[in-house]
């Protein structure tokens, strides 16, 4: 959480997915009282949104027009139904199609001449809202696009009830919260880690010095002996490091694992506004591509065309706390051009997609933009993790198995893996990061009862 206009910007993690008592994040949040009034109410924790919640929103085109809601519910909701029908495949031999985006495409296609009644415009407008669909479950996955989504694990994943909810005091203030039980000195900041040796014996300096199987260096040459290290960091950087990162290398199951496993990058860029020129009702406002379809093959041009990844815009809620602050989402190869541009490149082509949609070339161009960078960033490269062609739900248990892999080593659990991409069913979320570090420290905890 950052401080950005009046009020907060969530660089990471954005809302309590599925606020309800089966979230860890949402029932330490509640504890700690760290939530406003409506998460806390019952009725609210019952809703089933399906990952999808429901906002108050506005759907404008490309051609500068608020979009028929009806029509836009209307290929949502069809979207939707074959977004549920993928579960159907979980534990198939043989499912259809590789991916998800194969098989949402190919149903599309197929119910094409029944769309809109058989009127071409209004079919070719409900072409281009399934399009905009596809792209906010790109945003969803983390992934540039579905087609790289396995079918058969797809329906794993699972939804928490509850209507999605933020901190007011920002996501930070959990972490910050739960820090303060700590003992001074206990959390070292800014310690990179260069290598971790495992399998060794190191000794600490004296005479009745212990032997230690893990050696932890830092960059800046700190060096920590360990029995036991847990290692949360992204499997974006396992992706690219693990080979030097660990000596000796993983295992070549889990190497695979990582291989396998997707693993991409959904931004946001927060846009602030001297005055709002959206309704005070309106939570979300989308953006449909009028030109665009399922069924064709989009635009590899990045330069051209990146700006039209974006899904459309969340309305930073209250505008007491926040000011007038829109928070765009875009995902995938797209969103990876955007972290190369310029703070004022952004900008400008910010301003001309909100000038373009609302069919207003006076709407005044927003004051100040903001924006994460997660595939820049050297130790996360990318945001979270999906599962990708070619890779299953084993590959996330894989991931998760503690090193040595021989359960009668005298050296057991050296190596403990956690993190979002260890949780086999929420993995991308923070509710499923904090399950796995617990998950974790519960398996430390029976090696030293036993």
């Amino acid at each position: 959480s950052l401080p950005a206009a009046s009020g907060l910007a969530e660089m990471g993690a954005h809302w309590i997915h599925g606020p309800s008592p089966g979230n860890p994040v949402f029932c330490l949040a509640s504890r700690y009282g760290l939530l406003g009034p409506e998460a806390a109410r019952e009725e609210n924790q019952q809703v089933e949104a399906g990952g999808h919640p429901p906002m108050p929103s506005v759907t404008y085109g490309s051609s500068g027009k608020v979009l028929s809601p009806t029509a836009v519910r209307e290929a949502r909701d069809l979207f939707y139904a074959l977004l549920a029908s993928t579960r159907a495949f979980q534990g198939s031999k043989e499912p259809p199609w590789p991916s998800v985006g194969q098989y949402v495409r190919a149903e599309i296609a197929r119910t094409v001449p029944t769309m809109a009644k058989g009127q071409e415009d209004a079919r070719r407008l409900q072409l281009a809202v399934l399009a905009a669909c596809l792209k906010l479950e790109c945003c969803i996955s983390g992934t540039h696009s579905m087609d790289l989504v396995a079918l058969e694990p797809f329906g794993e994943y699972v939804s928490l009830p509850g209507l999605d909810c933020t901190f007011p005091g920002g996501y930070s203030s959990l972490s910050e919260r739960l820090l303060s039980d700590l003992p001074e000195g206990t959390v070292l900041l800014n310690k990179a880690v260069k290598t971790i040796q495992w399998q060794g014996s190191f000794r600490e300096e004296g005479d009745d010095a212990r032997v230690f199987p893990v050696r932890v260096e830092c960059e800046d040459g700190d060096v920590f002996l360990a029995d036991h290290v847990i290692i949360t960091v992204p499997l974006g950087f396992l992706k690219e490091h693990h080979q030097e990162f660990f000596q000796p290398p993983l295992p070549k199951r889990k190497a695979e694992a990582i291989r396998h496993l997707g693993f991409g990058t959904n931004n946001k860029i927060f846009l602030e506004f001297e005055q709002p020129f959206w309704e005070p009702q309106q939570q979300l406002l989308e953006v449909v591509w009028e030109d665009e379809s399922p069924l064709e093959e989009p635009s590899t041009d990045l330069e051209a065309n990146w700006f039209k990844k974006l899904i459309g815009f969340v309305v930073l809620q209250p505008p007491e706390q926040h000011g007038h602050v829109l928070c765009g989402f875009i995902a995938g190869k797209e969103s990876e051009y955007m972290e190369t541009l310029s703070d004022a490149e952004v900008l400008s082509a910010m301003t001309r997609v909100l000038r373009t949609m609302t069919g207003n070339p006076n709407l005044p161009a927003p004051r100040s933009v903001l924006r994460s960078r997660w595939h820049s960033a050297p130790y996360t490269r990318g945001s979270y993790s999906y599962v990708a062609v070619g890779s299953s739900g084993d590959d996330i248990d894989v991931l998760a198995q503690p090193l040595p892999e021989d359960p009668r080593d005298p050296r057991p659990l050296q190596l403990l893996f956690a993190g979002e991409a260890t949780h086999r069913t929420f993995y991308s979320t923070t509710h499923g990061a904090l399950l796995s570090g617990w998950r974790e420290a519960e398996r430390l905890n029976q090696l030293f009862q036993a």
